[in-house]
C-alpha cells in the first residue's frame, strides 16, 4: 500500500509560482509511475505531468508546457510539481498519483491540495 500525501498549494496571483509535493509512503516508489493531475468543479480530472518509469523524459499536458516542471527524489520517495507563469485557469485541486510500472491505471492518490491563482 502506498500512502501519498500532496503539499505546497495556496491563493497566488497570476504570473507568480508555487511547489507542490507529493510525499510518499508504505513503499519505495522509486520504480512507480507517477503523475500530478488537476480537477475544477464540473470538469473531468486531467493529467498534467507524469512519469513513466524508464522513460527518461515526462509528459506535460500542452497547457503547462513550458510553464511546469515535473520532478522526483527518490532518496525522499517525493515527488514535485513546479509551477510557474501561473494562470487563473490553473485554478484546479491538484493530486499526485501512483501505479506499479506494469498497471495501467493509477491505484494510489493523494487528498488534493488546492490551487487558485487570483487575476
Amino acid at each position: 500500500q502506498v500512502h501519498l500525501v500532496e503539499s505546497g498549494g495556496g491563493l497566488v496571483q497570476a504570473g507568480g509560482s508555487l511547489r507542490l509535493s507529493c510525499a510518499a509512503s508504505g513503499r519505495t516508489v522509486s520504480s512507480y509511475d507517477m503523475g500530478w493531475f488537476r480537477q475544477t468543479p464540473g470538469k473531468e480530472r486531467e493529467s498534467v505531468a507524469a512519469f513513466t518509469w524508464g522513460v527518461g523524459t515526462p509528459r506535460y499536458a500542452d497547457s503547462v508546457k513550458g510553464r511546469f516542471t515535473i520532478s522526483r527524489d527518490n532518496a525522499k520517495n517525493t515527488l514535485y510539481l513546479q509551477m510557474n507563469s501561473l494562470k487563473p485557469e490553473d485554478t484546479a485541486v491538484y493530486y499526485c498519483a501512483a501505479r506499479p510500472s506494469y498497471s495501467a491505471t493509477y491505484a494510489y492518490w493523494g487528498q488534493g491540495t488546492q490551487v487558485t491563482v487570483s487575476s
